[in-house]
């Protein structure tokens, strides 16, 4: 299992992204690929069109299958703004299979503005996609770590395996 960050070059270089927690707390479980409209990677491509890739993303699903039925899945990092482009711009992503994540909880997120009703940020979905693939372990680190980066930005945990 592996979860796929695809990530808007802006991302990079923002202290409230919490992308860079998953990559640090999650070792081989979280990688990330940086979105290029005009160049997509073309291993995220071939993974969707092999059916082999899911996009968690908030729109209705109609599969039968279930996220866990994947060997791969997406996650857009980026603004909520951000991803609604990549999304738009991206025709492969809009031929994968679309999951909602949620949680019973509001998210606990508070370094942006902009937060939609029941959005969770990075960090929290790959949290729920961890709990939902049986990998409580890496949820638990990436829980403990998003703790206090929300308390505190820009903390960065050092990267495990």
């Amino acid at each position: 299992m592996k979860i796929t960050l695809l990530t808007h070059q802006r991302e990079l270089d923002r202290k409230t992204n919490t992308g860079a927690l998953a990559l640090a707390c999650c070792g081989e479980l979280v990688e990330r690929v940086v979105w290029e409209r005009r160049n997509p990677d073309p291993a995220l491509v071939d993974a969707v069109e092999r059916g082999e890739a899911a996009l968690v993303y908030p729109a209705d699903s109609d599969n039968d299958a279930q996220l866990e039925d994947f060997n791969q899945v997406i996650l857009i990092d980026a603004t909520w703004q951000e991803a609604r482009k990549i999304y738009n711009h991206s025709p492969y992503l809009k031929a994968a299979p679309k999951f909602a994540v949620s949680t019973e909880t509001a998210s606990s997120y508070r370094l942006r503005r902009n937060q939609p009703e029941g959005g969770l940020c990075t960090a929290e979905c790959v949290m729920e996609i961890l709990h939902r693939f049986g990998k409580r372990k890496a949820a638990t680190r990436l829980g403990a770590a998003f703790e206090s980066f929300n308390i505190s930005p820009g903390t960065q945990p050092t990267k495990t395996n």
